[in-house]
């Protein structure tokens, strides 16, 4: 059931970020293609529900992201399974590798209120705060998620960007924290050693997605990555600057550092949780650190568009993967963090290891240390990307 074998991962897709993929308009508004987003209201673009005489779900994620099975890669267990228990027919596209690129993809349709063509569509927690910005996203009715209800993580409800869980329900969330390679170095526990440890200079990489690098800098200095300040960031970024300036870190990645960190290249770095788990099961002396100061926890999250035409079905969908069972049979396939509760019980059935992952089901501690990146506005986005953008020299 182990994804080891994969050549990439699902988080390792994520390079094209708001600062190197992302264009600014004259009017200033962020989007992926340089064209302003026109918002939405709930009011003037209504959605027509047709789940009530067609069967079907139109269902858009990432590549890697989905179980298969291991002898007919033309099937999807847990997706099979939900045709098969609910006899909604699924169109299943792997059509996401990169928020930013899919962004560009609908947002002609979901400005002026016409349809993309699906019904759930799985983005990141900053993508979907965006299109939720927007207005382009249906509100979810809860009555018809139980399961959700039940079996979210606390640490996944009432995020910043959807303070109430009326939109977003995650797929799968990972961690963004340290990772070390044994083999070349003593174990790190925080920030300020990665930054300034002398052993490790210019043997360090940092991740070139602000939001993770600039949150685990911010809680080590004892601030809230979910609610932080101008003076905070500029604080948090000075860090930086210095251990930049200083040679300490030798570049900026996206999930290109993995096979670096796996050949002793790097010592150690800033990295997903997701990337380690499979370097890993290669290395039992590649480990990741959640630091002293806390850990950030990120998302994709299950969305239904406006003007999404199956969105009974699309719920229906959403809260079959929060059965337990479900979830575990999903998790063991792709994993990262599971976000459903009583799923690890569930995994002791498949894999007992998996299910004594803490990268794939965090014990409480763990999860008491982690935090979420805030929800930024426009004019945020512009100023904190471009200043760090600055200073990693992108």
């Amino acid at each position: 059931m182990r994804s080891a074998h994969r050549p990439f991962t699902r988080r390792g897709l994520l390079t094209g970020t708001l600062g190197s993929a992302a264009l600014l308009t004259a009017g200033g508004t962020l989007t992926g293609c340089g064209t302003r987003a026109a918002q939405q209201t709930e009011e003037g673009c209504v959605s027509e529900d047709l789940s009530g005489t067609e069967k079907t779900l139109a269902f858009s994620n990432w590549p890697q992201y989905m179980d298969v099975d291991e002898d007919d890669e033309s099937k999807r267990p847990s997706l099979d399974g939900f045709v098969s228990r609910t006899g909604i027919q699924v169109t299943y596209t792997e059509d996401i590798n990169d928020n930013n690129e899919f962004f560009g993809k609908v947002q002609n349709q979901l400005a002026a209120c016409q349809s993309t063509g699906r019904d759930i569509m799985v983005l990141t927690d900053w993508m979907a705060a965006r299109m939720i910005r927007l207005g382009w996203i249906q509100k979810l009715d809860r009555s018809k998620l139980p399961n959700v209800e039940a079996n979210l993580l606390p640490s996944l409800r009432n995020r910043p960007f959807d303070a109430e869980n009326q939109f977003a329900v995650p797929w799968q969330s990972g961690l963004a924290g340290l990772a070390y390679n044994g083999r070349v170095t003593g174990e790190i526990r925080t920030v300020d050693e990665l930054l300034t440890r002398p052993d490790l200079k210019g043997k360090v990489t940092a991740l070139s997605e602000m939001r993770d690098t600039m949150g685990l800098l911010l809680m080590s200095n004892g601030h809230d990555p979910a609610d932080f300040t101008a003076a905070q960031f500029d604080d948090a970024l000075n860090k930086l600057k210095r251990a930049v300036d200083s040679g300490q870190i030798r570049r900026f990645t996206g999930n290109d550092y993995a096979p670096d960190l796996a050949k002793g290249d790097i010592a150690a770095c800033v990295g997903w949780s997701g990337d380690i788990i499979q370097l890993g099961f290669e290395d039992e002396r590649i480990r990741f650190v959640v630091p002293d100061s806390g850990v950030l926890l990120w998302s994709d999250n299950m969305l239904v568009p406006n003007q999404a035409s199956h969105k009974t079905n699309a719920e229906e969908l959403i809260n079959y993967y929060y059965d337990p069972a479900v979830a575990a049979q999903l998790a063991a396939y792709v994993n990262y963090i599971c976000p459903v509760q009583g799923a690890q019980a569930e995994m002791e059935k498949i894999d007992p290891e998996l299910a004594a992952n803490p990268l794939i089901f965090p014990d409480e501690t763990m999860l008491a240390r982690s935090r979420v990146f805030m929800a930024l506005d426009e004019q945020q986005e512009r100023e904190y990307e471009s200043k760090f953008q600055q200073v990693i020299g992108a």
